[in-house]
């Protein structure tokens, strides 16, 4: 017996039988396509998310949650446009300081009660508040929100936050200066509403199943750590009855080729192509072997503060290790599963970006390894000095060890470095890096919203995601100045700049930019492969009759 069929004869797959479109109805209304009786959506995931309560959540499998239990002011269509969440519409002053949100007034909670705009000014008090200390509120800071960074530095009361409930289905956001992509930024998590009363009733066991109270298109009824998350449809949620997916389960799978076996096996509807078998799985698999560009890069982070290992501290080590990685390698040997090779942090899927010329990308990987050699030496290390010693932590997984074996013996081989490997679990993983207790740790950030700050903006001095400790007051100021341009060739010439200053500072090693390697079900439809963000909700899918 299969884990779906396992799922449906235990009870675990709860279908809500009334309302049902897939029930009552055997095709899809928009394309006619037949539809399948069991419209469970089974997916895998690499860890146990980080959380799924919108303001703590920092995490790519734990915002797929979030965006499930919960809705914002707008949401994402399938290519990445802006649609109505619980918001209609939203109207902006003339200076671009001041921005009014019109909401629903069908939007409900989980209980039947109504979400209304104070709801969304309790979340983004609560964003800021720094007796939370959400790991994203710099991201609120970044919103240029009005009183946002005096409140976060504790210098202000949450109260003072410029976002304001008109009326129950008004809210009115205050900001300290013009960001031309602000209404982008509210389909991120950490601006989802939450329901005041369930907080104040279970603290922070709000987010138990038995506790839980969202405005999702899904609700929480069951979590296992480290196994599994069950999420089942919210007949409150205002489009219920456009909802055809029933039930969504994430199940905890460490390792990717046990996780591939199961999705042959029928157990799951999607996983992640193991490293190096993209190639050999699309000619067996045909249509549901897939890859498609994302909006996210693949990078090492390293330790520059005074803490670290001292040899790091110089840029010519850096450097040197920089031009030693030979990314055609990893992207075309080791993963070969769409990725393209990355010189810049912000990927060329990002709009309104052009990747600039980095003299790096421009050389052969022999020439680099010449100049690593020569900077290593003029460093004291390598041929005729000192061994250079570093260490490399990687979250466990089987694609970021091979990158990580992958690299060491290109460093070994080139420079003569010794690397010392470590996986750690990804929770220890975050807390060891987020501490700055390593040397050189692997890294990878995907955009929370489809600009090219959502990138740069960690390198910002002052950005709770700069785990490398790196400090360039010139990199600050453009940053600064960026929020102020309104044309994207204006910003595109700012963020180019950035890029030539990190790119000799490197605070960073970029060494891909992602792809979206799946196998994918052929009976799953909708798929928003057009949607680099990957910003999916399972309201939007549905099972196709085998």
């Amino acid at each position: 017996m299969t884990l779906k069929a396992k799922l449906m004869a235990t009870g675990a797959a709860v279908l809500i039988a009334a309302g049902s479109m897939a029930s009552a109805q055997n095709t899809h209304p928009v394309t006619g396509e037949t539809l399948a009786e069991d419209q469970t959506f089974i997916y895998r995931v690499l860890d146990e998310h980080s959380s799924v309560d919108p303001q703590v959540v920092e995490d790519v499998s734990g915002s797929e949650v979030v965006r499930d239990l919960f809705e914002g002011l707008y949401n994402q269509d399938e290519d990445g446009a802006l649609e109505p969440g619980v918001a209609l519409s939203h109207a902006a002053s003339d200076d671009g300081l001041t921005y009014t949100f019109t909401l629903r007034q069908d939007a409900m909670w989980s209980n039947g009660e109504p979400v209304t705009a104070g709801d969304f000014v309790f979340a983004w008090q609560r964003a800021v508040d720094p007796e939370l200390a959400s790991p994203y509120a710099w991201y609120m800071e970044l919103m240029s929100i009005e009183n946002g960074e005096a409140i976060i530095a504790g210098e202000m009361p949450t109260s003072a936050l410029g976002v304001s409930a008109i009326d129950d289905h008004t809210l009115e956001v205050r900001l300290t200066k013009p960001l031309p992509y602000f209404p982008q930024m509210v389909t991120h998590g950490t601006t989802f509403p939450v329901h005041p009363p369930t907080i104040a009733a279970h603290g922070d066991e709000w987010t138990r199943p038995e506790n839980i109270v969202s405005n999702g298109a899904y609700v929480l009824t069951e979590h296992i750590p480290q196994e599994r998350t069950v999420r089942v449809r919210n007949e409150m949620y205002w489009n219920n009855d456009e909802t055809i997916i029933e039930e969504v389960v994430a199940l905890v799978i460490n390792d990717e080729n046990q996780a591939l076996t199961r999705w042959k096996a029928g157990e799951l509807d999607r996983t992640e192509v193991p490293a190096g078998q993209f190639p050999a799985l699309a000619e067996e698999f045909p249509g549901e072997a897939i890859s498609f560009p994302r909006l996210c890069s693949y990078y090492y982070t390293i330790n520059v503060t005074d803490t670290a290992n001292p040899a790091l501290l110089d840029p010519r080590v850096r450097e040197a290790l920089s031009l030693a990685v030979d990314r055609d390698i990893i992207v075309n040997n080791v993963l070969a599963g769409g990725q393209t090779a990355a010189y810049t942090f912000t990927p060329e899927a990002t709009a309104e970006f052009e990747i600039p010329d980095v003299a790096k990308a421009g050389m052969s990987q022999a020439d680099r390894n010449a100049r690593a050699q020569e900077l290593l030496a003029e460093a004291g290390f390598g041929s005729g000095g000192e061994t250079l010693e570093v260490d490399l932590i990687y979250n466990t997984s089987e694609a970021h060890r091979s990158v990580a074996i992958a690299i060491s013996q290109m460093w070994k081989q080139t420079l003569g470095v010794e690397t010392e490997l470590g996986n750690q679990e990804w929770q220890t993983f975050l807390e060891t890096r987020g501490n700055k207790d390593y040397e050189i740790a692997r890294a990878g950030w995907c955009g929370d919203y489809n600009e090219a700050s959502t990138f740069l903006d960690l390198m910002d001095s002052g950005s709770g995601y700069n785990d490398a400790g790196y400090t360039n007051p010139m990199v600050d100021d453009l940053l600064a100045e960026a929020k102020t341009v309104q044309d994207p060739a204006g910003r595109q010439a700012i963020y180019t700049q950035i890029e030539e200053i990190i790119a000799v500072d490197l605070p960073i090693i970029p060494i891909y930019h992602y792809a979206g390697s799946y196998m994918m079900d052929a009976d799953v439809g909708n798929w928003p492969v057009n949607n680099v963000e990957q910003n999916w909700y399972s309201r939007n899918l549905y099972k196709i009759a085998e």
